[in-house]
Order: C-alpha cells, then structure tokens, then sequence
C-alpha cells in the first residue's frame, strides 16, 4: 500500500462533470488500497472572476483581504469534489489550508509554506477517508488567511507530500507530462519518460509552464518524487527524480524559450570599479528581475551594459536606465522589446564538448544572428529575435535529435 498525493489543477475540475470524473479516478486508485490525499485549485477561471470583483471595487486592492476572498475559490472546489467521491462510495474529508495548519510566513499573496501539522490527516487516512485540501493556501501565525501566488497548489501538494513521507506526488494536469519542447510549437516533440528535479528547474525557470517552479525546488529539496500526469487521457507522463546512472545518455532534454523578453543597453559608460551597481541596484529598487547580462570591453575608457527584464518591465526599465544615463553622463540608452530566449536544459551537457557549438552553427545555418549568450553547467540560452523564435525551436530540436522516433 502506497501513500500518494494528487494534485488536480483548474482545468481539470473546471466543471461538475470533469469534478466527478475525478472523482472516479481517485476511487479508483483508493480501490487498490492506496492512501490518498488529493490537493485541489480553484475550477477554471474562478480566480480570475474574485480578482476582477475585487478590482471593481479597489484598484490595488488590500492584501489580507485579498487573500480572504480568493482562497474561497479552493473552498468550493473541495467541498464538491468530497460530495463527488461521497456520491461514488468513497468516503472523503475536506479541508482548508488553515485547518490542517498549513502554516506560512505573513506575506500576503505570495506566502511561504514553513510547517504542516499532519495530524489531522493522518487521523483520517487510519479511517479509510480520501483526504481532500485545498491548495494555494494556509494561514500564518496569527491566524490570518495567506494565499501562495499563482499556481501555489503544486507547491501546497508537494509540501504535503513531503510532511507525510508520500511515496509519490501526483500532478495532473492538461498536459500528459512534460515535452522535449511545446508541442505547438514541434508537433514531433517527445514526451519524456523521466526528468531530472535539476533540468525541471531550469525548465520551469527558462518558460515551461508546466510546474510552478517552488514546487520543482521543493520537491528536490525534500527528494519528493514527483509526476506530471494528464488529467484527461491514461499514461504513465513524467516522473521527475534525482539523476540516475541511466540518466547521463541524454545529452539534452529539452529546449525551452520565453516570449516574454526585452533587452536595454546603455551606451559609453565610465570603466570603472563599482560601475555595474550604479547600473542595476535602480533597476533592483524599482522592483524589477533582471535575468541576463552582458558588459562589452572597455574602450577609450568606457563600456556598454546590456540586461534583459521582463517585457511587462520594460518600459519602466528604460525609464529608470534613462535617469541612470544622466547619472553616470553615459553617451545613450537603447532597447529592444521583440526578442527571445531559447535554451537547451540536459544534465549530459556536463559530461559532452562541442554543443554550444553545434547550437550555434544550427542557428546560423537557419540565418539566425544571436544577440547574447548565457551559460550554466546544464543550460545554454540564446537571445534572438523574436521573428525567429519557431525556426529555431525546430531547427535546434531536429538538430539534436529529439522528436518522437516512429514506433
């Protein structure tokens, strides 16, 4: 008898029919004798709805009270799904985040989870119940309501899974595990049997929306193994673990990108020591992520700085760089806001020369000029234009070799 933790997204108890096909799927594994406890979001555009409602009433509405109303989306998820798996002869329980104290730090909308009390539910696995929590949620030391941020239900699966011992954690979810890249755009792309919990970070963090990527961290930090499983259609999707010896005959894994980029330089600035925290500690202050960087050589004693942000950010990066520019007495500031990222993610890189070459000419043959380069011991992302994005996904993933090999 195995303990397993499911974990069931919006789309997948979107509706009452999709709610009670659920629920005769967790029957099904509770009768193998399985111990389940099922983690739950919201039904599909719920969230979506309370955050309009509480914008029509104030434009930034009040954390705390933020989160009180959207956690009730959960709420009713959890109630349904135990009537559901009640109806079917399955006996079940359902619980918020804050009555199985699911206990967090204070920060409203984006919490984090610092201890689960399992006792509760232990109490009812020893009775035969499913279980059921709602996910994205718990409350903190005084009691107040707090919510995970988005996708915060993965996270809340995982951290009850690690705080009952889980021999699993079952994400299901519209996709049937996780790709050598999106589908949509390689219709060749190959589901991967397995994944390390280190090239799913990288994944998640590079674009892959799969995984929210603090569930990734911490079911790698608690070794949780972890399955992405779809929702609608039966397969065994992809297990994400620990590198294993099979493991390093994958060179690459997979090719991620991010649409969501946008890339300022500035122009003529004074070569010299400290330079590059005048630059970036006013983008830091402005609430602003900055992912890659790049500083040219010094020439006639000044340099060029380029970063990218966020391209939701990126207007008021080049606001802030612009002040900076007066600041320093730089010669210009410049953006781009049409570029991508795409990264190769494999753990086989560690161990393999020559890819970044290989990328490089597969790109070129394609006539694709890359912008800027970033590397990590398992990842290796380009900037490109934006225009360019599809060519190269598909020209990188037949290069490599990653599609789906004819049965």
């Amino acid at each position: 008898m195995a303990l397993i933790v499911q974990k069931y997204g919006g789309t997948s108890v979107g509706t009452v029919e999709r709610i009670q096909a659920v629920a005769e799927k967790v029957k099904g594994w509770r009768d193998k004798g399985d111990d389940i406890i099922v983690v739950v979001s919201a039904m599909s555009g719920e969230t979506n709805r309370l955050l309009d409602l509480a914008r029509e009433i104030q434009g930034n509405p009040v954390p705390r009270e933020l989160d009180v109303l959207l956690s009730t989306g959960e709420q009713v998820t959890i109630a349904l799904l135990s009537m559901a798996l009640d109806a079917c002869g399955c006996s079940a329980r359902s619980y918020t985040g804050h009555q199985v104290h699911i206990r967090t730090d204070g920060v409203h909308n984006k919490a984090r989870i610092l201890d689960i009390d399992a006792t509760r539910i232990r109490r009812d696995l020893d009775k035969g119940r499913v279980v059921v929590v709602a996910g994205f949620q718990g409350s903190d030391e005084e009691g107040n309501i707090t919510t995970l941020g988005r996708g915060g239900s993965d996270t809340s699966a995982v951290a009850l899974a690690a705080a009952l011992k889980a021999d699993e954690c079952q994400i299901y979810t519209d996709v049937d595990g996780v790709y050598t890249t999106d589908p949509r755009v390689v219709p060749d792309a190959r589901r991967l049997e397995r994944i390390t919990f280190e090239e799913m970070l990288e994944m998640a963090s590079l674009g892959s929306k799969v995984l929210q990527i603090r569930a990734v961290e911490f079911a790698g930090k608690y070794n949780v193994p972890l399955r992405v499983l779809s929702s609608f259609k039966e397969g065994k999707g992809t297990l994400i673990t620990y590198e294993e010896q099979e493991m390093e005959e994958a060179l690459i894994s997979g090719i991620a990108f991010n649409r969501d980029e946008a890339k300022l330089t500035i122009v003529g600035v004074p070569d010299q020591p400290g330079v590059a925290s005048k630059i970036l500690c006013p983008i830091g202050k402005a609430n602003i992520e900055i992912d890659m960087i790049i500083q040219n050589v010094g020439v006639d004693g000044t340099t060029d700085f380029t970063f990218t942000v966020h391209r939701n950010d990126y207007d008021k990066a080049l606001a802030v760089l612009e002040q900076t520019r007066q600041d320093l007495r730089a010669r210009e500031v410049s953006g781009d806001n049409r570029i991508v990222k795409i990264s190769l993610v494999g753990v086989g890189m560690r161990s393999h020369a020559g890819i970044a070459g290989t990328m490089f000419e597969a790109l070129a043959n394609e006539g694709i000029n890359i912008r800027m380069i970033s590397t990590s011991e398992i990842k290796i992302s380009v900037v490109v234009d934006e225009k360019y994005l599809e060519l190269g996904v598909r020209a990188l993933h037949a290069e490599f070799d990653l599609g789906d090999k004819p049965k």
